[in-house]
């Protein structure tokens, strides 16, 4: 690895970070296929959109963070047997309302911007500020999404106060 002019047993510390956030992000991608199939109502059109804008976002995004843990010279976790045991979230039923679809996304943000946190910390011990650089990228994208729906929740929970 000396084009990287990074030492592979640090760097294998970083790379088991990278797996969970990759597991959480294809765990991430399918729930967000599922509620974009599945939404339904008065919101359909809005969330429906919306889902299919995350979910090609969060497809970008686990290409790239395999092509991370390929470039640190290592191989990325592939089978979805892995994913469901590493990962921070769980799947979700099909059949929810529009509210908990959102709100079960913010939920999974708080983790994923947890997973993210805790790979660039072990990134920052290791000196790979390439990881750094890349997922300090997505935590602001996804603190930005996350406003964004709170913010759609926010609207709603008004509207059934009133």
């Amino acid at each position: 690895m000396n084009y990287l002019n990074l030492d592979k047993s640090k760097t294998k510390e970083t790379v088991k970070q990278l797996n969970i956030l990759l597991a959480d992000y294809h765990l991430y991608y399918q729930k967000l296929r599922n509620f974009h199939w599945n939404v339904s109502g008065h919101n359909f059109f809005d969330l429906h959109e919306q889902f299919e804008d995350m979910y090609n976002d969060a497809k970008v995004k686990i290409d790239e963070i395999a092509e991370r843990i390929l470039t640190l010279r290592f191989q990325p976790e592939s089978n979805f047997t892995q994913y469901l045991d590493k990962s921070n979230l769980s799947e979700a039923s099909s059949d929810i309302e529009d509210f908990e679809m959102v709100a079960t996304l913010l939920s999974d943000h708080s983790k994923i911007i947890s997973q993210m946190r805790n790979t660039i910390d072990v990134a920052d011990k290791n000196d790979d500020e390439g990881t750094i650089d890349l997922v300090g990228a997505y935590i602001r994208e996804l603190e930005k999404t996350s406003w964004m729906l709170d913010a759609w929740i926010m609207k709603k929970e008004e509207k059934q106060h009133s």
